[in-house]
């Protein structure tokens, strides 16, 4: 998604400068042409020369340049798109009101596509009233926002204000860069991972979901504007600092979360693997190992799909997700109508657990491929979901006017 985006990174004069350098690397890493501004600030915690050396491109300091004397201007026509991180209170505050007295914030204003503020701070530096209303002030303008970690910052406060981990840095400008804020006013529910049912506290039965398309929903929704509701089971990765999941580890868990959250929400993709059967007896100490053979009863869980499928209002658009081993189209599509969803995500079970996937996204009308990382793939479901809801809302206002 970044191949040949033209991306314009500013670097002020915070400790986090440093993990610029990262930030710089992984984007020329990712195929995207980079041009580098820095604050005289930022010059004291990373070197211009360790970032032109990391990116391959030029690095600007100075305002004034006799053989550029309006490289503002030519910087700000060449980016596609500008990300300021890590962005100082002092710089949040320039731009804000209007303050141009460098390189980086005379740019700035004369940039009319998309710009990415990433804020790194003291914890109350970023809590003060002044910094927050700054930023409020900025939203409203049209300036993008990442929120800051919560942790240990390098001054020894613990609280909100550390950058961002330079993955997640990434998953927003590749977002960003080609998708709008469209789910602005949407609330959006994910299911991600696999659940297990315990036999004893040792051991249990589980499947092989890994939950990254499901991470991959919930990142991407949440950067597009949606108020993200992500309910986990057992998953392989982090999960971002910016979605506050609920647990459910067990099939009934599951099945409660979801009831308890399904009814306000707007688009709905249930990604979790839940186990089909559960144990009979559970015992809460771990079971020995003898010389006899071990008989296990089980019984059925709960169809969580088919649950949400009975009970969604027309207003809800729900998308179920089926792994397969073959006829992956036919089954798909057989489990599409049987639990009453609006789409159906099918793929192979071979690529489970994989960074790269190719998937089938299937409605009562078409089917259409789609293929690359999870992260890709998730921002092509959510456009054409979206895009199909609001023809599918359309037609069904234009019905009831034409009654």
């Amino acid at each position: 998604m970044l191949k040949g985006k033209k991306i314009l990174l500013g670097v002020t004069g915070g400790i986090a400068a440093y993990k610029a350098v990262d930030l710089v690397s992984r984007l020329v890493k990712g195929g995207a042409e980079i041009r580098i501004i820095m604050t005289k600030n930022a010059c004291e915690f990373v070197t211009p020369l360790t970032l032109k050396a990391v990116s391959s491109s030029r690095v600007s300091v100075e305002m004034f340049d006799l053989n550029n004397p309006i490289e503002h201007i030519e910087l700000a026509d060449w980016a596609d798109f500008t990300v300021i991180a890590p962005a100082t209170a002092d710089v949040i505050g320039k731009l804000a009101h209007g303050i141009a007295d460098d390189l980086l914030t005379s740019t700035v204003l004369a940039i009319k596509k998309k710009i990415l503020i990433v804020p790194a701070m003291n914890v109350n530096m970023y809590a003060n009233t002044v910094v927050q209303n700054n930023i409020a002030i900025m939203i409203k303008r049209g300036f993008l926002f990442m929120e800051p970690e919560s942790g240990r910052l390098a001054c020894g406060y613990q609280g909100k204000g550390r950058f961002p981990d330079v993955n997640e840095i990434l998953y927003y400008i590749s977002s960003l860069v080609d998708y709008s804020r469209d789910l602005i006013g949407k609330k959006v529910m994910v299911t991600a991972g696999a659940c297990r049912e315990y036999f004893d506290p040792m051991r249990f039965m589980t499947n092989s979901s890994s939950g990254k398309m499901g991470l991959a929903l919930a990142r991407a929704a949440h950067i597009r504007g949606a108020e993200v509701e992500l309910i986990t089971a057992s998953v392989t990765e982090s999960i971002p600092h910016y979605l506050k999941p609920k647990s459910a580890v067990s099939a009934e868990q599951m099945f409660e979360a979801c009831s308890e959250t399904f009814p306000e929400m707007d688009l709905i993709f249930m990604t979790a693997a839940v186990t089909d059967y559960t144990f009979i007896e559970k015992h809460e100490q771990k079971v020995k190992k003898d010389n006899i053979d071990l008989q296990i009863n089980m019984i059925r869980t709960k169809d969580v799909l088919q649950e949400m499928g009975n009970n969604k209002s027309k207003n809800q658009i729900l998308v179920g997700f089926a792994a397969e081993s073959d006829e992956i189209e036919r089954n798909a599509g057989n489990k599409l109508v049987k639990k009453n969803l609006d789409f159906i995500v099918a793929n192979d079970i071979a690529v489970s657990g994989k960074d790269e996937t190719k998937v089938i996204l299937i409605n009562q009308i078409a089917s259409e491929y789609l293929t690359g990382s999870k992260f890709d793939v998730a921002n092509q479901i959510i456009d054409i979901v979206f895009e199909k809801n609001i023809v599918n809302c359309n037609m069904e206002d234009n019905d009831e006017m034409s009654k």
